[in-house]
């Protein structure tokens, strides 16, 4: 039987998601139990929206969809999404110093979001560029370890960041929360098996709650002060 918040999801005519981004096993787990084939966008304060899942058409798992018509999108240096159009602001009141620093030199503005684009043009989210983690030289997203640890059965939620290492400039560090008493050896054992050997977790610590803000998204600063 459904239970009642699935029957109330059932009962929308659509189902929108986006200020953070949702994980295509979300995405899949919601259809499964309601029905609901969610419609995932993209868009920023900078520039109102951006990105979009068709409303009629395949709403695929783990992406945000096509860009709008009039927007153009393209991926700058390490893969940064840089956007362009009528819906960009012009720039920050008072602030001629951020303004330059958010625009390169073909008028595109700089969003902070790392992306990806498929073969069929649907893009994704990948993190942002100021949570990358280098690890031994090697460039880590948070959003990627955060998924496989939110997939395991004893995790309800999960945040990653870097931390200071002598070694290796930078270690994944994740901060889980858990139904159960989740060994912290076992959990990186088991991540090690679905992630590269630089991305898995070093150390986990387990907390009661992921800090987030009003609009769901990790405020990663808190974790690395804990």
């Amino acid at each position: 039987m459904r239970s009642e918040n699935a029957k109330r999801l059932a009962a929308l005519r659509l189902c929108v998601s986006g200020s953070a981004p949702l994980s295509a096993d979300m995405h899949r787990e919601i259809e499964r139990r309601c029905g609901q084939v969610v419609l995932e966008r993209y868009g920023m304060t900078e520039t109102v929206m951006l990105v979009s899942n068709p409303y009629e058409g395949e709403r695929r798992p783990g992406t945000v969809g096509f860009p709008l018509p009039g927007v153009e999108l393209k991926l700058g240096d390490k893969d940064e999404i840089l956007v362009c159009g009528p819906n960009v602001f012009g720039g920050y009141w008072g602030n001629p110093e951020a303004t330059d620093a958010s625009f390169d030199g073909d008028a595109f503005f700089r969003t902070g979001d790392v992306g990806a684009i498929d073969d069929d043009g649907y893009v994704s989210i990948v993190g942002r560029a100021k949570e990358l983690i280098i690890s031994g030289g090697y460039n880590v997203y948070p959003r990627e370890v955060e998924d496989v640890l939110r997939a395991h059965p004893s995790v309800t939620d999960a945040a990653v960041v870097g931390t200071p290492s002598d070694e290796w400039g930078e270690i994944v560090t994740a901060y889980v929360v858990a139904v159960d008493d989740v060994d912290a050896d076992a959990l990186i054992a088991w991540a090690a098996e679905q992630l590269a050997p630089y991305k898995k977790p070093r150390i986990v610590h387990r907390i009661d709650e992921i800090p987030r803000n009003a609009m769901g998204k990790i405020l990663r600063h808190e974790l690395k002060q804990a």
